[in-house]
């Protein structure tokens, strides 16, 4: 019990100021009693010193209804009002198993992680085995999350922070909340901006838009599972455009590749006019926008959150010639000699909204097993952006069999349109503890790439804010001693910028930003690129850990509140 309170101890600390917090405890008031649970604190902002008197007051005295105190717990949990997307997280810790019988663990997980959104359940095994081990799996397995071992003080402590700053770091989701519809009729009209929906296991969204005959527009769908759901290979997000119901104008599917558990999942599409402007989809009209979650049996059941965003991009100016494309990546190829000298210090975002900014130069950061960190860089007409992630080496665990992991990393143009690595890169290795490296980059950005066959090209038609992610594999936490590992970005932005996307555009004036990195001053000229409109901020997360009598909750209430819609 010591080893626990210390731990937990240590989790607080580690919390957010501020962070809403409250401990439950059971097992604690009687003898014996399968209803001995209670809520000590509220979830309100979280008190450090009244957590760790709650903890230590603490004294197993009888039964231990983990089944009960887990459903207790969830009703706990401050419920988002207004829209808005709450994620909340259920961390057990236990040295055995739950002695009372009904209602079962395992069932009372199932039940809540089906129960709407945003639910994930960890479970932390101190020093057990056998069926206690079994019963904690079922329930990570059960409640959209992941069963973290521990068998000694010093695991309980690594694995406890890893799991609490996890849920504290989850993404940060911005938009007008809509709801999709099964079908297109009904469908709500998406203007330019940012919008919130949720999605489940094998479910089709039909979203409508109206568009002109000239203009592009741009669409992405981000999936947001809990960080380490269980998932297949081949689970995918699909995302389509049609004109009317019977006339499909292109489709693109992200797949997560990999089964060590859930990240955020982005797909993209396009309406791009063609030149002669004589293709089906190229007329003026009503088209709807679907967005298809594809899952596999045994995959997180889970209702997903889903960021989407819209936006339009106006036709060059009348007599305008743009230059050509730019379809190799010449220079930023994966021979480029990445930059070297002091790493500078930062901390990624937790997804595309707090992403941050970044330029040339050696970045340092450090990582948690199933996180994802984001940065941007900005990169405008005639530039490329080109990086390099490096994994450091870390102490590893004592382990009886060899254990591997992955380090990845994702390119997304302004749009957030996912760049694959076009034949020239790889972007994932393996990950045991030993450094590890790769490299990712895009083609210089220009206007006209837009019309080229190849995805990775065609995607990178507008300059602005590059979006890199960083991804440490959930099988890390089963390799690496410490709590977070350490990560180096490398990133060269090449070439000079134009002042538009014309031919032959001079040199853009530059500026400073706020990194001391030499950087593009806005053309307002109208001669291309894409707006976006106003945001408004939906977020909100929470916790709970169980451990040997003490139901400990950490809750973030959500907000949500309207945006300002654009227009075409």
């Amino acid at each position: 019990m010591e080893s626990a309170r210390e731990a937990v101890g240590t989790v607080v600390d580690g919390l957010p100021d501020g962070y809403p917090t409250g401990p439950r405890v059971y097992g604690a008031d009687r003898a014996r009693g399968c209803t001995d649970t209670r809520l000590v604190r509220p979830v309100s902002a979280l008190g450090r010193a009244a957590v760790k008197r709650a903890v230590a007051a603490v004294r197993p005295r009888g039964d231990t209804p983990i089944g009960l105190s887990l459903r207790k717990a969830a009703e706990d949990l401050p419920r988002p009002s207004g829209g808005a997307i709450g994620a909340h997280t259920i961390l057990l810790i236990s040295d055995g198993e739950d002695t009372c019988g009904a209602p079962r663990p395992c069932e009372v997980a199932e039940q809540l992680g089906k129960e709407g959104i945003g639910l994930r359940i960890d479970t932390v095994g101190f020093q057990v085995e056998g069926a206690a081990r079994e019963q904690l799996e079922c329930v990570a397995a059960a409640g959209n999350g992941r069963y973290y071992e521990a068998p000694d003080a010093d695991s309980l402590a690594r694995q406890l922070q890893r799991a609490s700053q996890l849920s504290a770091d989850g993404y940060r989701f911005r938009g007008e909340p809509i709801a999709g519809t099964a079908t297109g009729s009904g469908a709500p009209v998406l203007a330019p901006g940012q919008y919130l929906d949720t999605i489940g296991p094998g479910e089709k969204r039909y979203y409508a838009v109206d568009l002109d005959a000239v203009s592009t527009a741009d669409f992405s769908a981000t999936a947001v599972p809990q960080p380490g759901a269980a998932l297949d290979t081949f689970d995918a997000m699909r995302t389509s455009i049609a004109y009317g119901t019977d006339s499909s104008c292109g489709s693109e599917t992200a797949r997560f590749s990999q089964k060590e558990g859930a990240t955020p999942l982005t797909s993209a599409i396009a309406r791009i006019p063609t030149v002669r402007g004589t293709h089906p989809c190229d007329r003026a009209g009503r088209y709807w926008l679907v967005v298809e979650r594809e899952s596999k049996k045994g995959s997180d059941a889970a209702r997903w959150p889903l960021e989407l965003v819209h936006g339009v991009e106006a036709p060059l100016a009348k007599g305008v010639t743009p230059a050509q494309s730019q379809p190799e990546y010449g220079k930023g190829g994966k021979g480029a000699v990445p930059p070297s000298g002091d790493p500078r210090d930062v901390r990624g975002g937790t997804g595309f909204n707090d992403a941050e900014e970044i330029g040339r130069g050696v970045w340092r950061d450090r990582i948690l097993p199933s996180q994802t960190l984001w940065y941007k860089v900005p990169a405008g007409w005639g530039q490329q952006v080109r990086y390099d992630v490096e994994f450091a080496n870390a102490p590893t665990v004592e382990r009886g069999a060899s254990t591997y992991s992955y380090g990845a990393t994702q390119l997304f143009t302004p749009a957030r349109f996912p760049l694959t690595g076009g034949g020239e890169f790889t972007p994932t290795t393996l990950y045991s503890g030993r450094p590890a490296a790769i490299g990712m980059g895009g083609v210089p950005v220009a206007w006209t790439n837009r019309y080229e066959n190849a995805s990775h090209v065609r995607a990178v038609h507008a300059g602005g804010d590059f979006y890199i992610s960083v991804t440490l594999g959930a099988r890390a936490a089963d390799i690496a001693e410490n709590r977070r590992i350490g990560v180096v970005l490398r990133v060269s932005v090449l070439g000079d910028e134009l002042a538009g996307p014309e031919h032959h555009a001079p040199a853009a004036a530059k500026k400073a930003d706020k990194k001391g990195n030499s950087i593009r001053v806005e053309d307002s000229s109208g001669t291309g690129g894409a707006g976006w409109t106003g945001i408004a901020v939906a977020a909100g997360a929470g916790a709970m850990v169980v451990l040997a009598g003490l139901v400990f909750v950490r809750g973030r209430r959500g907000r949500a509140a309207q945006t300002t819609r654009g227009s075409a």
